[in-house]
This record gives structure tokens, C-alpha cells and sequence, in this order.
């Protein structure tokens, strides 16, 4: 059971930092309320805002979720964040989302939740259903150096019927009976992701290859991807060294993505 009781509170967060964590952080902000924490700081980016960029926020008015869609942010119920990493160019990023779903699912371990697994690319599933989403979105300056914002979203507390949500999700209450509260959730992610930030360009995905392989949800199921308007239907077998998806058609034959969206066929 996750409390509530408390709003987030930089002060209780930094309690449970490890010191790596806490030496990554250069900024660190929670609002009340915001449009999304990953506009907020795509906005800093374009400042002298440094790696380590910080925010999180009680509710979103327009949260991101991917492809344009809308995340859901109930006030004070779940966890909603983003932080800044700078890159030298864009070669770097390659699997980086990937890396961040191994992070979230390392994060939860260590709080002793371990009914979690990964969806291809950028979801974190329990029981086929969604608990949270990874969003990174990028902007490539002048230099070529690129700022990463990496957002997540993580569903704590949510009603279990809500009409704006289409596909099955579920939460943290529902999932595990250990007494946390949030803020101590916020703490562990952040130990957990911004030393993933911090070392993905030396290390790059091959460091979270086999982990990523482990929690992989969809591997061996028969799915539906969309890539753009086209729906191709086949089975999955796992992804390769740079995180793409391997899909295998009727004849046997398989197609590498580098991208997409992936449902569960009936």
C-alpha cells in the first residue's frame, strides 16, 4: 500500500538520495500543478540549464504521453517527472529509453516490487496491464550536442475505472501491499536513472542488453505494430543489440523496427 498522505517534498526526497544521485542533481523543482514537467524543461533546455535538471509535479494539465497523446494526471496520486541530460551528439542516445525502463525496473526491485516487466519500447507493464510510461524527447543545438528530457510517468493511485484511459492499466496500490509513500519512490528512481544518464554515452545499451531481455513482456507473443498507419501482425522475438524489435511474419521470415507501437492480438 503506497500513502498518500503526504505531497512530494524536496526535503523528504533528499533523505533517501544515495550521494551519487544527489551530486547528479543540479536543479531540483515540484510544482503544484504544471502543463508537463517535460515541456517545463524542454524549455530550460534552451537556457544554460545543466545535466541534472530536476521537476516533478503533484498534476499535469497536459501531460505527454507518446505520440501526442495525453497522459492522465490525477492531483496528488502518482508520480509524474522528467530530468535534463546533455549528450555530445545523437549517435549517443541510441537505446537510451530502453536503459530508463531497465532503471524504473531496477528502482522498483529495490523497493521489493518485483512483479514488473518491460514492453517494447518505452512502457512498464505488470500482469499485461500498464503501470507507467518513459517519454524522451530531444533537441539538437547548433553544436551538435543534443539535451535529452526524459520523462516518466507512473501510475501510484489511480481509480479503477477512468474513461479517459483506453487500455488496461493498473497501479502500484494494486500491485504490491509494502508501506511507501512517494516521495520515497521519486528518491529511488532518482538513484536508480540519472547514473544511467550520467554513463549511457561511454557504456551505451549493451550494458542493459540482457537485463532489458529478462523483463521483456511481449517476447514470444503474437501482437499487432502500427508504424504510422500500417498494422503489421506477427510474433515477437525479443529485440536485438540496439534495442530494436524482431518480428516474425507468417513465412518465418523477420523484420527489424526501429520504432512503433505494439498491442496484444486477440
Amino acid at each position: 500500500m503506497v500513502h498518500n498522505d503526504s505531497l512530494l517534498d524536496i526535503q523528504e526526497i533528499n533523505v533517501e538520495l544515495s550521494k551519487l544521485a544527489n551530486t547528479l542533481i543540479s536543479d531540483f523543482v515540484i510544482f503544484p500543478f504544471i502543463d508537463s514537467t517535460n515541456t517545463y524543461l524542454m524549455t530550460v533546455a534552451q537556457t544554460n540549464a545543466k545535466s541534472g535538471s530536476v521537476c516533478f509535479a503533484e498534476t499535469q494539465t497536459a501531460g505527454k504521453g507518446r505520440r501526442g497523446r495525453q497522459w492522465i494526471s490525477p492531483q496528488g496520486q502518482n508520480i509524474y517527472g522528467s530530468f535534463l541530460w546533455r549528450f555530445d551528439n545523437a549517435q549517443a542516445l541510441n537505446g537510451l529509453s530502453l536503459a530508463i525502463g531497465v532503471g524504473v525496473i531496477r528502482a522498483l526491485n529495490k523497493l521489493g516490487i518485483f512483479n514488473v516487466n518491460l514492453k517494447w519500447p518505452n512502457d512498464i507493464y505488470s500482469d499485461g496491464k500498464k503501470l507507467g510510461g518513459i517519454l524522451i524527447e530531444v533537441t539538437t543545438h547548433s553544436d551538435n550536442r543534443v539535451s535529452a528530457v526524459i520523462g516518466l510517468g507512473l501510475n501510484v493511485n489511480l481509480p479503477k475505472k477512468m474513461k479517459e484511459i483506453t487500455q488496461a492499466y493498473t497501479d502500484l496500490n494494486t500491485i504490491t501491499d509494502i508501506k511507501l509513500n512517494r516521495n520515497q519512490f521519486v528518491a529511488q528512481l532518482l538513484n536508480s536513472l540519472l547514473p544511467i544518464a550520467a554513463t549511457f554515452e561511454k557504456q551505451g545499451f549493451s550494458a542493459y542488453l540482457s537485463e532489458w531481455r529478462e523483463q521483456d513482456c511481449l517476447l514470444g507473443k503474437c501482437v499487432n505494430l502500427f508504424v504510422g498507419s500500417q498494422k503489421i501482425n506477427g510474433i515477437v522475438q525479443g529485440i536485438d543489440e540496439n534495442g530494436f524489435l524482431k518480428l516474425q511474419h507468417e513465412d518465418g521470415t523477420i523484420q527489424i523496427f526501429a520504432s512503433g507501437e505494439v498491442s496484444f492480438s486477440a
